[in-house]
């Protein structure tokens, strides 16, 4: 056996032959499957180059059932609900194959943006102030309580999928509707001017934050994918001191909301310089546009090894 253990407890393996034949879940059938489809791509060709008996496999194309015999375990690249929500999660619980990432409880927190806010709040993780949108009365309870701009959010959506910037009153409307195409729960936050930074984490540990600037509205799905003028910077240019705030800021939001194993935490920085939590992402994207990539890589990791570090997380739910 070529299995040892970290200061962590987490497994870590060295011959590709552990981790047994592995299928790669990608695509699947949410509004973010293209994004899933090129991230699995890449985590793909990344184990295959490692010397990993890697395999793509699509959910929306298969049933789950077929991995039972045939996979010792899967690395999870599908975003969005069905498959970053703990669905997926919970039936390959079900099945009894290991997993990469977070558990059900842990995905489908961080999948529901409200609860995340909620629960990251309770742990001490600063979160902007919102007002939940269920019906027509609670715009103008929007309106009076966050004022103008603000930012109207699907509580359970990727990718920035249905997010609108609203800077009358007379938009809100429109951006509730929009909000609310996706799923019936959607909610305000006042618009924030300063900063925006992300951490990844990997294992336990917090990986260097980047700065994200770009020349739209905000950070939303074209900035993400199908622009070249966003700016990433990493390292992100914060004094140590808070840059050190923002590590623990991330590592404190994922074990309040029993994230694991690997992820993404969002944050804005106030006018103050505070940094407010935006969400969790418990399976962010692996493209050539993505933020963990990058930051692994000024962290010594470089794309393959990173695939490899997030597949050993799988080894949490194998019996030792």
């Amino acid at each position: 056996m070529h299995l040892r253990h970290d200061e962590r407890g987490q497994r870590r393996v060295t011959n590709p032959a552990e981790f047994g034949r592995v299928a790669v879940l990608l695509g699947g059938a949410s509004a973010e499957r293209e994004i899933s489809l090129l991230s699995g791509r890449d985590v793909l060709a990344a184990l295959q180059r490692r010397g990993v008996d890697a395999h793509g496999f699509d959910p929306a194309e298969r049933d789950l059932g077929e991995l039972r015999g045939h996979f010792a375990r899967t690395w999870i690249a599908l975003h969005g609900p069905g498959g970053e929500d703990g669905t997926v999660q919970g039936a390959l619980e079900f099945l009894g194959i290991p997993y990469t990432g977070s558990g059900v409880t842990g995905s489908a927190i961080a999948m529901d943006k409200l609860r995340t806010k909620r629960l990251a709040a309770a742990v001490g993780v600063p979160t902007p102030e919102f007002v939940v949108l269920r019906t027509s009365a609670d715009l103008e309870l929007a309106l009076q309580r966050l004022g103008l701009p603000m930012i109207v959010k699907p509580a359970s959506q990727g990718s920035s999928v249905g997010m609108t910037r609203v800077a009358q009153a007379s938009e809100l409307p429109a951006a509730w509707r929009a909000a609310t195409q996706h799923e019936p729960v959607a909610f305000a936050e006042p618009w924030i001017t300063g900063g925006e930074y992300t951490v990844g984490v990997l294992q336990g540990e917090a990986l260097p934050s980047i700065h994200i600037e770009t020349p739209r509205a905000f950070y939303d799905y074209e900035a993400k994918y199908l622009r070249d003028d966003t700016r990433k910077t990493c390292p992100s240019g914060l004094a140590s001191a808070a840059e050190r705030q923002l590590a623990e800021l991330a590592l404190k939001a994922c074990e309040g909301c029993a994230v694991e194993g690997w992820g993404r935490v969002d944050f804005m920085m106030d006018a103050a310089g505070r940094p407010l939590l935006l969400e969790i992402n418990t399976v962010p994207g692996m493209t050539d546009h993505s933020l963990v990539p990058m930051a692994a890589k000024v962290a010594g990791l470089d794309f393959d090894a990173l695939v490899w570090r997030i597949l050993e997380t799988s080894l949490v739910r194998t019996p030792c």
